[in-house]
C-alpha cells in the first residue's frame, strides 16, 4: 500500500508543480523502487530493455516520414485535391481541412504533426476567405487528431507493444472508426458553418480541375496505398512498412516533387531527432513505472475493484471513458496509453472485451486529449500558426469536442465499428 501510495502521490505531485511528464514518471519510480528495497539501477535497466524493440522502432521512422512528406511537398497536393473535391460547397474550407487531416494522418501516424502540417496551409486560407480564427484553429487541431487514429498510428503501435496485441490488426481496426470520426467532424463543421455563414468557393464542380489536382498528387495519394497495402497484403510488417514511408517520401520529395531539399531534409531529421529523443525518454520511463506497478498487482487488485462495481462491460467501459478522458487532460497520450494498459487491459479483457475494441478506445480518447487544456498539444499547435490565443482556440473547439463524446459513445456500445474488418480478414 506505502509503495502504491509513494507512485501515485509523487507523479500528482510532480505533474502538479509542472513538472515534465518522462521526468516526473522517472523520479516517481526511482522513489517507489527506494521505498521498495529494489536496486535503482532497475530505473535504467527497464528503461534500455523497454524501447528494445522491433516493433517500436516505427515509431521513429513514422515520425521522420511524416516530417519528410510535409517538407517534401505531399502536404500541400492532397490540400488541393481536397480543395477542389469540397471546396465549393459550405463550409467547404473546414470540410476540406478535415479530409486533408484524413489524408495526410494516413501517412503520418502523429496527431500534432498533422495539424502542422496541413494547418500552416489551411488556417490561413480559411481566415483569408472569412471564417473566424477560433473556427479556423478549432478545425484543424480537430481534424490533426485523426493523425492517431487513421492508421498507420504511432499511439497503436505502442499500445500493440505494451498489450501484446497485433499492431496490424489494430491498423486495421482504426479505418472504420476514423472515417466515423472524420464524417462526424465534417458534419460539426458544416452545422456551425451554415449558422455563421462561411461559405464555400462558389465554383462549380471541374473534373478537368479534379482530374489535374489528382495527376499532380499521384504519388501523394499513392503513399498510403503503399504502406497500408504492404502490411494488409503481408508485403511487410508495420515496422518494416515504416521504413518504406521514410525512404518513399524521401524520394518522391527529393527527385519527383523536388521540395525536399538538403536543408529541408536536414531540419526534418533535426525534427525527427528531436520528437523520437523525447519520445523514447517517456516510452522508458512509463513503461518501468506500469512494471512495478504490475509487481505490485495494482493492476489486478484494480480489476476487482472496477469488477465489483458492475457485471455491465458497457458501464465499466463507460467508467473507463470518462476515467481516460480526465487523464488526457493533464497526461501526455504515449505516457497515458504505457501506463493504463497493463492497468486497465486486464480488467476489460476479464469482463469479454476485445483487446482491439478497447485499443480503439483508448485511442479515440487520446485524440480527445490532444484537444482539452492545459495539455492539449494540437491546441497549442493551432493557436500557434492562427496567432490567437489558447483560451480563444479552446472555446472554438468545444462543439467538436462533444461531437467525439458522441462518437466515442457509439463506438463503445458498438464494437463492431472496431471489429468487423479485422475479424473479416482473419
Amino acid at each position: 500500500m506505502s509503495v502504491t501510495l509513494i507512485l501515485f502521490g509523487s507523479l500528482s505531485a510532480f505533474l502538479v508543480m509542472g513538472v515534465p511528464i518522462a521526468i516526473a514518471l522517472g523520479f516517481a519510480s526511482l522513489l517507489g523502487l527506494m521505498a521498495s528495497g529494489v536496486p535503482t539501477v532497475y530505473l535504467a535497466q527497464g528503461s534500455i530493455i523497454s524501447v528494445d524493440s522491433f516493433p517500436l522502432m516505427a515509431v521513429p521512422f513514422f515520425i521522420l516520414a511524416g516530417n519528410l512528406m510535409e517538407t517534401g511537398g505531399l502536404s500541400k497536393r492532397l490540400v488541393k485535391v481536397a480543395n477542389v473535391m469540397m471546396g465549393t460547397y459550405t463550409g467547404g474550407l473546414a470540410t476540406v481541412t478535415v479530409i486533408a487531416c484524413a489524408f495526410f494522418a494516413a501517412i503520418s501516424g502523429s496527431g500534432p504533426a498533422t495539424v502542422a502540417a496541413i494547418g500552416s496551409i489551411m488556417i490561413p486560407a480559411m481566415i483569408k476567405n472569412g471564417y473566424s480564427k477560433e473556427f479556423s484553429s478549432a478545425v484543424a487541431a480537430s481534424g490533426g487528431a485523426l493523425g492517431i487514429l487513421i492508421p498507420p498510428s504511432i499511439v497503436m503501435v505502442v499500445y500493440g507493444v505494451v498489450g501484446n496485441v497485433s499492431v496490424g490488426d489494430l491498423f486495421i481496426a482504426g479505418i472504420m472508426p476514423g472515417m466515423l470520426i472524420s464524417c462526424v467532424l465534417i458534419l460539426t463543421g458544416y452545422i456551425i458553418s451554415k449558422k455563421k455563414g462561411y461559405k464555400g468557393t462558389g465554383e462549380k464542380f471541374d473534373t478537368k480541375e479534379f482530374g489535374k489536382a489528382i495527376k499532380d498528387a499521384f504519388w501523394a495519394l499513392l503513399a498510403p496505398v503503399i504502406i497500408l497495402g504492404g502490411i494488409y497484403g503481408g508485403v511487410f510488417t508495420p515496422t518494416e512498412a515504416a521504413v518504406v514511408a521514410v525512404v518513399y517520401g524521401a524520394f518522391v520529395g527529393s527527385f519527383i516533387y523536388k521540395e525536399l531539399k538538403g536543408e529541408q531534409f536536414y531540419d526534418a531529421l533535426t525534427k525527427t531527432a528531436v520528437t523520437v529523443g523525447t519520445v523514447m525518454i517517456i516510452i522508458g520511463v512509463a513503461t518501468t513505472f506500469g512494471r512495478l506497478l504490475t509487481m505490485y498487482q495494482i493492476p489486478h487488485k484494480m480489476a476487482i475493484f472496477l469488477s465489483g462495481l458492475s457485471d455491465n462491460k458497457f458501464l465499466i467501459l463507460m467508467l473507463i471513458n470518462l476515467f481516460l478522458l480526465f487523464i488526457g487532460m493533464f497526461m501526455e497520450t504515449l505516457a497515458t496509453i504505457i501506463i493504463l494498459t497493463p492497468l486497465l487491459l486486464p480488467v476489460v479483457t476479464r469482463l469479454g472485451i476485445d483487446p482491439i475494441h478497447f485499443g480503439i478506445l483508448l485511442v479515440v480518447n487520446s485524440e480527445i486529449g490532444f484537444l482539452t487544456p492545459p495539455l492539449g498539444v494540437n491546441l497549442f499547435v493551432a493557436s500557434k500558426i492562427s496567432k490567437i490565443s489558447l483560451e480563444r482556440v479552446t472555446k472554438g473547439i468545444i462543439p467538436f469536442i462533444v461531437a467525439l463524446l458522441l462518437a466515442i459513445t457509439l463506438l463503445t456500445f458498438v464494437p463492431e465499428i472496431s471489429t468487423f474488418l479485422p475479424n473479416l480478414l482473419k
